[in-house]
């Protein structure tokens, strides 16, 4: 019976050994996967090339002017009666109105364009978050199943110490509430998974039920660069910021094309008319048809009030945009430095909950092998692998949380 009890205590310390680490290329095929597939992006990416197509729509010179006129009492001339006329007339707008539309419509576009990027980096901070709760979930369902399987081999020893009479019946009774406990946390880690997985397969936009491969120990990410390096990165290559400037450049264009359009516009055109033969004229030009060419008019933009308003808007709306990158920079600021912080606790975690977890086994160990010669402190067993159970999650979930500092980091760099 000695022999039994013995057995089973080292079971119960040898179940406490853990695993090796592993890439993340599962992840990065899935982050391929969302760029190509997700329908929000998809979204995104058509506005843009929508906004696109605005460009050579700005451009263009506005269609001629074609004009006919026939005449129910043809006009006698020399030459003889004129019977009908046709007109063809060009508008032209000031010099560099159209370029200035063109810059405007394009940095309009390109605005668009910042925004798809910013969508495609929100895109792949939430995959990754999801995958890295996904992998959470099931690494705190493996860490219980291994806590159960210590509870069920402790209960073993304490039904063994209960037929020498060395125990109670009511250890076994606490190893049961033990386990009953657990079962129930594993039965709501299980049901998390099964939605993180419907959420994350969302994401990459394809069927439900397919499987997440994650890897058997997760990586831990670091920061890009040093701390003020990588604000200023920030601030330099955030895609909301520069949707901001491209906007700006828009509207800085948009006043050019407001003073061009208080200047004259020109219109160029040609008529022909049709002359019919006069039966008195022996002129050798009589009956031939008439061209005039060119004829020129100016169209004089006299009402300042609508161009003067125009300018002013593009003025506000400038002012608009500098305010509001500002109000982007400082909001990226207080962001950063929280993210920052979480990194710093996360890394502070990770290493507390690893040298918790290492006392908390070798405190485990040693009462487990006093409960199974005396049968002395019970209850302290049951908390210490209580604690232990709970810094191996935390020391799990601190390494979820380090990664996704650093993939908001990314984010906020537009990667």
């Amino acid at each position: 019976m000695k022999n039994k009890i013995i057995i089973l205590s080292l079971l119960l310390i040898s179940s406490l050994i853990g695993m090796a680490q592993d890439t993340k290329e599962s992840l990065n095929q899935y982050l391929k996967i969302a760029a190509e597939n997700n329908p929000g992006l998809k979204a995104k990416f058509n506005n843009y090339m929508a906004s696109m197509k605005k460009v050579p729509q700005v451009g263009t010179l506005p269609d001629p002017q074609l004009t006919f006129g026939y005449f129910i009492n043809p006009i006698e001339t020399r030459l003889g009666p004129q019977r009908a006329t046709f007109g063809l007339k060009q508008a032209f707008p000031w010099f560099g109105l159209l370029a200035s539309k063109e810059d405007a419509a394009t940095e309009m576009a390109k605005a668009k364009y910042e925004i798809f990027e910013n969508s495609k980096s929100n895109l792949f901070f939430e995959v990754k978050t999801a995958y890295l709760n996904y992998y959470f979930m099931e690494k705190a369902m493996q860490i219980t199943k291994e806590n159960l399987e210590i509870l069920e081999i402790f209960k073993n020893l304490s039904l063994v110490k209960i037929e020498t009479g060395n125990a109670s019946i009511v250890d076994e009774l606490r190893v049961e509430l033990e386990i009953n406990d657990l079962e129930n946390q594993l039965a709501l880690f299980i049901d998390s998974k099964n939605v993180l997985q419907v959420k994350f397969n969302n994401l990459l936009n394809r069927d439900n039920s397919v499987i997440i491969d994650t890897p058997k120990e997760l990586w831990q990410d670091e920061l890009p660069f040093e701390n003020i390096a990588l604000k200023d990165s920030i601030y330099n290559n955030n895609h909301e910021i520069k949707s901001i400037d491209h906007k700006l450049n828009a509207f800085m264009n948009q006043e050019v094309i407001a003073k061009k359009e208080g200047l004259p516009k020109f219109n160029l055109g040609v008529n022909y008319i049709i002359v019919g033969k006069n039966p008195n004229s022996s002129d050798p030009n009589n009956g031939k048809d008439a061209l005039l060419f060119p004829s020129l008019g100016v169209s004089i933009p006299i009402y300042r009030k609508k161009y003067k308003a125009l300018i002013a808007e593009a003025q506000y709306l400038q002012t608009a945009e500098i305010a509001r990158k500002e109000d982007k920079r400082n909001t990226l600021n207080t962001v950063y430095e929280n993210i920052f912080k979480d990194f710093n606790d996360s890394e502070r975690r990770i290493v507390l909950n690893k040298k918790q977890s290492e006392i908390a086994k070798k405190v485990l160990d040693v009462l487990i092998t006093s409960y199974s010669t005396n049968s002395k402190d019970f209850e302290e067993v049951l908390r210490i692998e209580r604690q232990l159970l709970k810094y191996k999650l935390a020391q799990q979930k601190a390494i979820i949380d380090k990664n996704a500092a650093i993939a908001f980091m990314h984010y906020l760099l537009g990667n």
